[in-house]
């Protein structure tokens, strides 16, 4: 049964923003069409329309109501429909991200373990084991919702939020998984931590990865972390 719905739903947010809705759920190909409308727009904004916001099955589109209006808006994006096929989005690249799994740097790996009847290494040979669609970046900048979590891995978030986790802790709730790029509460299963800054607002790139990239993660011991952390934070 497709996930997409007849025809795209919009829905205002605040007297400034428009949210095109393309279908249900978490689904990779609604999530494709998400980016393919996304470049369109980017390459050519509509008259008014200030910035686009792509998130898992619609995006937003920041606007400026003395330029135009939510009719001309839906008409452009009727307009671009008809050049879906023709649009050639980026590529996804490969983003290795170095994680030491449990112990201070995972506290809660020991919790996924148990819940799923696995050992410590098995957790963590088969949470490396996939290369991870980013669906969408929120909650904080550069946190990225990945898809693609093995059933093995599910585990429930914590009933209790913590106040504050270290930037870099990968976390998993449910069935995804992600990473926390600034420090922060959370209640993600917290299994690891990159020693990557993945967030630096003074690059020009201020992020290593972008919606609709895969992450690969890749398992490294303390000395590597180490290492790795203080070329990244000096």
């Amino acid at each position: 049964m497709s996930n997409f719905y007849d025809k795209p739903r919009f829905r205002l947010c605040g007297d400034r923003a428009l949210i095109v809705e393309y279908g249900e759920g978490i689904d990779r190909a609604v999530n494709e069409k998400v980016r393919a409308m996304t470049a369109l727009l980017k390459r050519a904004l509509p008259a008014g329309v200030e910035a686009v916001i792509p998130a898992y099955r619609s995006l937003s589109l920041l606007y400026n109501p003395l330029a135009t209006s939510i009719g001309r808006i839906a008409k452009a994006l009727e307009a671009m429909e008809t050049d879906l096929r023709e649009t050639e989005i980026a590529k996804p690249r490969i983003v290795e991200i170095p994680v030491c799994y449990g112990g201070e740097f995972g506290p809660d790996l020991e919790i996924v373990a148990a819940h799923n009847s696995l050992t410590l290494d098995e957790a963590i040979t088969v949470h490396t084991s996939v290369d991870y669609h980013i669906y969408m970046i929120g909650f904080a900048p550069g946190f990225c919702y990945l898809g693609g979590l093995d059933r093995r891995l599910h585990t429930p978030r914590r009933k209790t939020p913590r106040t504050h986790l270290p930037a870099g802790s990968v976390g998993i709730a449910e069935s995804q998984t992600g990473m926390y790029p600034q420090d922060s509460p959370g209640g993600w299963q917290i299994i690891g931590r990159t020693p990557l800054r993945l967030f630096a607002p003074w690059r020009e790139e201020p992020f290593l990865y972008q919606a609709g990239d895969r992450i690969r993660f890749v398992s490294i011991v303390k000395d590597q972390f180490r290492r790795i952390g203080e070329k990244e934070w000096g």
